[in-house]
């Protein structure tokens, strides 16, 4: 997935810029400062959203971190892409494409034999 904000030129912005732009958000918005809300906060609170709506699977791969989480629940916690789909959508507001197609079946959605 490509990064969202970007320079005129097309270039991506830095995650320095973004702090900039927080900080100058903050002099504007004192209670933006008085919070310390920067790019990372925002994320770290969607994705804390999503966990406590969705579930801990779905809120690991809406962040990225499929296949990377801690120990053994990683392993057997799963996520399907209309899943991911949801939660956005759901945050979000707007439709997602991939919602227009069936969610999996609730077979397809049993545990893998060992």
């Amino acid at each position: 997935m490509g990064q969202l904000l970007r320079y005129r030129n097309g270039r991506a912005i830095s995650s320095r810029r973004y702090d900039h732009l927080w900080n100058r958000v903050g002099e504007i918005l004192p209670w933006v400062a008085a919070q310390g809300i920067t790019t990372h906060w925002l994320r770290h609170t969607t994705v804390t959203w999503v966990e406590r709506t969705f579930s801990y699977a779905v809120a690991c791969a809406y962040a990225g971190h499929r296949g990377k989480g801690p120990g053994a629940t990683a392993t057997y916690v799963k996520s399907y892409l209309a899943e991911v789909a949801a939660a956005l959508s759901v945050l979000t507001g707007e439709p997602h494409p991939i919602l227009s197609a069936q969610l999996p079946s609730p077979t397809a959605m049993t545990a893998p034999a060992r």
